[in-house]
Formats: C-alpha cells, structure tokens, sequence
C-alpha cells in the first residue's frame, strides 16, 4: 500500500496494491494488519455507505467525545470530491482543509482521524461512499460545521449543489467552539 501524507498530522491518502487482468480486479480495502504497520491502529466498529446522485454535498460533519469517530472512506461506484476540514483546537493546521478526489478506477482510500469534520461532493450520478467507522453513530454526539462558510472558502467544485436541511443549518466557522484539542 502507498502512503501520501497530506501535510495534516495523522490525514492519510491510501493506494492499495490492484491486481487486474481480463475477468476484472482484486483489492485489499483493508488488512488490519497492514494498516497497524502505516500507523492506523484502528478498532472499526460500524460500517456505513451511501448512494448519492451527482452533485450532492454532504458535510461537514463529525462526532464530539466520547464517541469520536475515525473514518476509512472509499468509494465504490462514481466519484466524490472527499473533504477533512481539521478541527483540533491548537493543531498547526486548525481551520484548514486537505481534499482529495476518491473514485472507483483510482480506489483511494483516505483515513479521517478524529478530530476532523467531514464531507464530500459527489461528481457522478449513482455514487455510492462506504465507511469504516471507529465508533458508532450518537445523535447527542452529532456536530457539523457550516459547508459554505465563506471564511473557510471550500471550493466543492460543484455547480449547483444538493444540500439537505440539516447541513444547511451547520455551525459557521466564527461561532464554532471545537470539542478536540489537538
């Protein structure tokens, strides 16, 4: 598996060794024991996936102590534009964001420690997201930071975006007071 550091501490890009030929390809998305060995000693307890249609945004999100979650994120049908917004209170990175185009040809994988707010734009019809969860959903641990907040300027990359009514209801970045610290 390659490692791409993304200048974040602990934000990983991950490429997994593809075996292809005629009848198709064979990956590993995940070997705990390989993952151990780059650093990610991580105990998944829920899995999630999601169907979106082109241009959707769903984000920014995460999960307060004591149910922070870490997330592996792939996708398996389409393309999303993934987004980590960094949210430990006293990082060298706090308010900052890393993006990454996950897609099924490129099979990325992108493991979001806790202590980041997620989200991501979907670029085709029929996109569908899987995720690794390290602790399970709490809607009283449940958090998002504003998607378009213009002091962060995410550039989505989508033309007319699909948002639901909970995310457009996110905290905005001047009023948002981290529960992680760096």
């Amino acid at each position: 598996m390659k490692v791409i550091e993304t200048g974040f501490d602990g934000l990983l890009e991950l490429v997994p060794r593809v075996f292809e030929d005629e009848r198709g390809y064979f990956y590993e998305s995940y070997n705990k024991a390989v993952f151990s060995e780059i650093g990610i000693e991580a105990n998944y307890v829920q899995d999630n996936q999601s169907l979106s249609q082109k241009n959707v945004v769903r984000g920014l999100h995460f999960q307060a102590p004591p149910f922070a979650q870490g997330k592996l994120v792939r996708v398996i049908n389409g393309s999303v534009l993934d987004i980590a917004l960094d949210i430990r209170v006293g990082s060298p990175t706090y308010g900052e964001y890393h993006k990454v185009l996950l897609t099924a040809e490129n099979k990325k994988l992108f493991w979001v420690p806790a202590g980041f707010a997620h989200g991501f734009a979907t670029l085709e019809n029929n996109t569908v997201f899987a995720y690794k969860c390290t602790d399970v959903y709490n809607q009283e641990s449940e958090g998002a930071v504003l998607w378009n907040d213009p002091e962060l300027n995410i550039d989505w990359e989508v033309k007319n975006p699909v948002i639901s009514s909970k995310d457009k209801n996110g905290t905005a970045w001047k009023d948002f007071r981290s529960p992680f610290v760096f």
